[in-house]
This record gives C-alpha cells, structure tokens and sequence, in this order.
C-alpha cells in the first residue's frame, strides 16, 4: 500500500512540474503581446501600488504605536500630581516601618535596617522541601518569530519579553497595551500553552546563566486567551500549595537561582530543560506563613514604585524651574 501510494506521490509531483513549466512558457509568450495599457496596469497598479500601500498601512500602524505608547507615558506622567505622590510614599513608609518592626530591625535615620533585641531569628529548615515537579506540570509554549507579532489577535508572551521584564509578574489588567499578540486561530493553539491565573512561565534559553531563571507570573482572573511563546516552559500548578503572591517572589531566592544554574546546559546559549526544572527543589512555608511574606515583599514593590514616580516628578519640576531661572523668566534679585 505505502508503496502504491509513493508511486502515486512521485508521478503527482513530476505532474506538476510539468504543468508548471507549462504555464510559465504560456506567461512568458504572452509578455510579447501586452499593449502599453496593460503592461503599466501589471507594473504600476498590480505590483508597485500594492507595495507602496502595504508600505503606508505598516508605516501608519508604526506610528500609531509610537503615539500610544507616548499617550500612555504623558498619562501615567501626570496622572498623579507631586503632593499626591509624596503623600503616598509618606503612606508607604509608615507601612514598611510597622513591617521591619515586625521583622525584629529598626529603621535608622539613613534608612538603614539594624537588628533590635526583640528580633526573632529562625530558619526554612522546618519548611517542608518540595520538587517543582510534585507542584507543577510543565509543557511547551507555541513558537511564533518576533515579526509575526502585532497588534492583532491573542495575547502572547515572548520569552525576550520574559527576560526584559522589571517585575516577576505580568498582568493583564494593567499592562495589556505593551503586551504583543499573534494572529491565529485558538484552535491551533495547544491548551497547555495557553496561560490562566497563576501559571508560572520560565524561559528556556539565555545569554548567560543567571538568566536561566528568569520567570514571570501570570497575573489573568478574567481568563483572556493568552498564549506562551518561543523558548517558555508553563508551569501550571498541580497542587494550592503556593499562593499566587507567593510565587511573584519565592523563585528569586538564590538557592533556587544556583539550582537553576546548575541544571542548565550550553555553551553561547544557556537553557533549562523540562526534565530538569522538575528536579529543582523550592522550600515550602504554611500557606498563612506565604501571604504574610508576599504581603511584606508587595508593599515594598509598592513603596519602590511610588518613589520611582516622586523621583520622576521631582526630575520634571527640576528641569522646569532651571529653564524658568536660566532664561531670565524668573528673576530672583
């Protein structure tokens, strides 16, 4: 049967190559006999407008993300004005001292945290060690090259994306419009590459090998199709064991990151494999233990961005009053 079927295949394919070559030899006859009109309608109209005016359609989409993108930066710019922000950093302050004291450290006047007498000291050695493969179930993501990319159909996450990520989550409620899509049908897609609340996506490959631990939370209560790319390994979670919180924060400990290191292989480019990042054990704390970590961790992530934007307006208000003094607009003698 296989070989009836070769045959069939081989004769099919000379087929065609002659059929080709046939209609080739047709089209090239007919060159000879176009008119003026017609060769200008097949130049100008069929192939060199269609050109240009993909040109155009690519060049005005270009544009319209540079525009967003500097909308959303004027918007989160001047959003919050100065008092606001320093009366949030003012907020958050008090918040991470209640935490430090908590902790057993006392803020110092610089800032600095110092071990008081009530500190109390312990140690993960009674938190149960557990293989992210006893947590998770790991898979692939769908392949797709940064050019097919746009801005177009589902969310997708690029494992490039992954590793110029500032934060150890990405949530599709805030930062959708900087979060790429790929034009195609979900039915192509399989299920396990396609991310839920909670999933954990680590990148395969690396420059280097402290990248081989870069990871990013999946933050999507709303369940939008949000499809893992090129070089991601999922974690989808098997057990409640780890909170969503949690999880922002438990995989950057530096036990995990030289475990990462170790299991990883290559020479130019460093990667980890599925069969290897189940090998990589994480100490586990009780779940109560888990929230109170993340809640500390969260509001200093918190605190760094509201200074981060006190920063920035600060930089704004500075660069506003030396244009005002150096100018001559306000005098001050």
């Amino acid at each position: 049967m296989w070989l009836k079927l070769n045959a069939r295949h081989s004769d099919t394919k000379k087929e065609l190559k002659k059929a080709e070559a046939a209609l080739d030899a047709a089209a090239y006859s007919k060159y000879l006999d176009l008119s003026a009109p017609e060769i200008k309608s097949l130049a100008v109209d069929d192939k060199w407008l269609v050109a240009v005016s993909r040109a155009i359609r690519d060049e005005v989409r270009r544009m319209s993300n540079v525009l967003g993108t500097r909308v959303n930066e004027l918007v989160e710019r001047y959003e919050t004005p100065l008092p606001e922000a320093m009366a949030r950093v003012s907020a958050l302050e008090q918040t991470l001292v209640e935490h430090v004291k908590r902790m057993g450290f006392k803020l110092g006047s610089t800032g600095a945290a110092s071990e008081s007498r009530e500190v109390r000291s312990g140690s993960a050695s009674n938190w149960e060690a557990k293989s992210l493969g006893s947590l998770f179930e790991f898979s692939g993501g769908y392949s797709a090259a940064r050019d097919q990319l746009s801005e177009d159909g589902h969310y997708y996450l690029h494992y490039g994306d992954i590793h110029a990520a500032h934060t150890p989550f990405v949530d599709l409620r805030k930062g959708a419009g900087q979060i790429p899509r790929l034009d195609v049908p979900l039915s192509e897609i399989n299920a396990r590459a396609l991310l839920d609340d909670g999933d954990v996506v680590f990148v395969d490959a690396s420059e280097d090998d402290e990248g081989a631990s870069k990871h990013v939370v999946v933050v999507n209560p709303d369940h939008q199709p949000f499809i893992s790319g090129l070089h991601t390994i999922v974690a989808k979670p098997k057990t409640n064991e780890l909170s969503h919180d949690y999880r922002r924060y438990c995989f950057q400990r530096f036990a995990i990151r030289k475990q990462f290191r170790f299991f990883a292989a290559g020479t130019k480019v460093t990667g980890i494999s599925k069969t290897n990042i189940k090998k990589v054990t994480l100490p586990v704390p009780r779940l109560e233990e888990q929230s109170a970590i993340a809640k500390i961790l969260t509001d200093l992530d918190d605190e760094l961005d509201a200074l981060a934007v006190k920063l920035a307006k600060m930089g704004m208000l500075k660069q506003g009053i030396m244009q005002s003094l150096l100018t001559g607009k306000i005098r001050l003698v």
